[in-house]
């Protein structure tokens, strides 16, 4: 399965913040953005991973990222002309994905839970049709909003509803079989121009191949797209990480916890580090 982050936004809800910088470059408490996506990919098992940027920021995104060796993964870098919708990357990403299933993550969401990796590489093993999640909102009107039936399938799926069916979204985090790429090149523009990643997810329901796992209440998804939610984002994962102990989206921790570097690797980024809270955290790990 390859991995593919659309990063590419320009983030003009966080204006005038994001006109110097692109959006997934900006922090979140002690990490760049962009960490935490990639590390969702990384936890779920995959190591080939595309980031999509917007235009003229590729040497922005790799001098953060670099080829990923560092991590034990390999990235690519492709950009995004213009926005066309969250599907796009399906597109753009088509030559790298090639005969394999894809990942899709958005590079402005964080996701977090104990047993992250757990259900997500439960997701990418799923070889046939689409994985999606559900999770609970207050306010569902302004996502894709998931109707169940009373035995937990989901039944329909509509975007930006003024009167939901149900309080559960489809956040930015799609696992899909190599069906997905004849899908997004088949599809039409909306009303407002672009892909919509509800239409692919539609024709998966149509064909009767996409499983939409709810999760747990005691989940942690964040959109850090306004000003508002950036902060909020980061105050969250300053509690978790002090309240537990570990790090969410350190990906030198996550690449050694899959066995793609080694101890003394993590080691030596650490000392690099030495002089900041993060390198003391990967020169303590065991």
């Amino acid at each position: 399965m390859k991995g593919i982050v659309l990063a590419a936004g320009k983030g003009t809800r966080l204006y005038p913040m994001t006109k110097p910088v692109s959006k997934p470059l900006l922090p979140v408490y002690d990490k760049p953005l962009i960490y935490y996506p990639v590390s969702v990919l990384m936890q779920a098992g995959i190591n080939e991973i595309m980031v999509i940027v917007p235009p003229g920021e590729t040497d922005t995104f790799a001098a953060l990222l670099g080829d990923g060796s560092q991590y034990g993964v390999t990235i690519a870098y492709a950009e995004q002309p213009v926005p066309r919708g969250i599907a796009d990357a399906l597109l753009i990403g088509r030559d790298f994905v090639g005969e394999d299933s894809v990942c899709l993550v958005l590079g402005d969401n964080i996701f977090y839970t104990p047993t992250l990796s757990n259900t997500l590489k439960k997701a990418a093993a799923n070889n046939a049709g689409a994985t999606v999640f559900g999770y609970w909102v207050e306010d569902p009107r302004p996502f894709g909003v998931v109707e169940f039936d009373k035995d937990g399938k989901a039944i329909s799926i509509e975007e930006k509803p003024r009167q939901p069916k149900s309080n559960y979204i489809i956040p930015g985090l799609y696992f899909y079989d190599n069906q997905v790429m004849d899908i997004a090149a088949n599809l039409t523009p909306s009303a407002r121009g672009e892909l919509e990643i509800t239409d692919v997810n539609l024709e998966y329901l149509r064909r009767e191949q996409l499983q939409v796992v709810p999760l747990e209440r005691d989940f942690t998804w964040l959109d850090a797209g306004t000003a508002d939610s950036l902060l909020s984002a980061g105050q969250t994962i300053k509690r978790i990480q002090d309240s537990t102990g570990r790090y969410v989206g350190c990906l030198e921790e996550l690449g050694y916890d899959e066995g793609w570097i080694s101890a003394e690797q993590v080691q030596a980024i650490g000392q690099e580090l030495s002089m900041t809270l993060y390198g003391k955290y990967l020169l303590g790990l065991k």
